[in-house]
């Protein structure tokens, strides 16, 4: 009787330790997945651009193998004014800079990693502190919240429809999370949000940044979390953009333009 509880008494030992251990193991991978997610500074930056493109044409794959075309507005009739002829139509960047009244010529670059990236508690652009890590989130924020009240008159050029993807990565599962945009001639950022897990979509609204070309958005009537990257990223096939949790952690992914079922070759 004493061996079979001592034996019991060890077994519910051993097998608390293995669920600790897998409970640490679990929060481990759960931190390296975030730290492999921060927008720190890319070593390679050669082979990140391989992976984009990889990752890329993945992805377009397999959103043609398995979701042939999303409506975003099927469950929200409500929001047929986001509802443009062609929300899969993208812009140039002649298109984009014919658009605004701003008088832009050159696309500013944000490229997350590359020429603007975190280290410490400072972002950089290039070898310079651009801004604290905290105050360049609250840039964003105050750009997402910048815009406007829509006019029922208001223009709308289309940017297309994005898949959201973990950037840093040449292959991975079928992307779970699209973004659709379009911008007014006042800079503002309207569209959709939807995930295909919950089957959920939501309306997003934001800005575009005059001065930096900085274009933010968050789901409508929130705070958090905010998504930003630069409008000429917009108006690439890829390219990294950062989004910005209320709890101040920020991550760098990919947004993949998804082709166009009207018009896979262009805009």
């Amino acid at each position: 009787m004493g061996e079979n509880r001592s034996d019991r008494v060890e077994n519910r030992q051993e097998n608390r330790s293995d669920r600790q251990d897998i409970r640490q193991d679990t929060r481990s991978d759960r931190r390296d997945n975030l730290a492999d997610n921060r927008a720190d500074r890319i070593d390679n930056m050669d082979q990140r651009k391989i992976d984009r493109q990889e990752r890329r044409d993945e992805v377009r794959q397999q959103v043609r193998d398995n979701h042939p075309r999303y409506d975003f507005w099927k469950d929200h009739p409500h929001w047929a004014r986001w509802r443009w002829n062609r929300p899969y139509r993208w812009a140039t960047w002649a298109a984009i800079t014919s658009w605004f009244p701003w008088g832009w010529t050159q696309p500013v670059s944000y490229s997350y990693g590359e020429n603007i990236y975190y280290e410490d508690n400072s972002v950089y652009y290039g070898d310079n502190v651009a801004a604290t890590a905290d105050d360049y989130t609250q840039q964003a924020k105050a750009i997402a919240r910048a815009a406007p009240e829509v006019a029922e008159n208001d223009e709308w050029m289309s940017l297309g429809v994005f898949a959201i993807t973990q950037d840093g990565q040449s292959a991975g599962p079928p992307p779970s999370m699209f973004v659709q945009l379009a911008v007014s001639k006042q800079g503002i950022i309207a569209g959709t949000f939807h995930n295909s897990d919950t089957e959920q979509t939501q309306q997003i609204e934001g800005a575009v940044d005059q001065e930096t070309q900085r274009t933010a958005w968050t789901i409508a009537g929130k705070d958090w979390p905010i998504m930003e990257t630069g409008i000429a990223t917009l108006t690439a096939d890829s390219g990294p953009a950062l989004v910005h949790f209320t709890d101040g952690q920020t991550q760098q992914w990919l947004l993949v333009r998804l082709e166009d079922p009207e018009n896979p070759t262009g805009p």
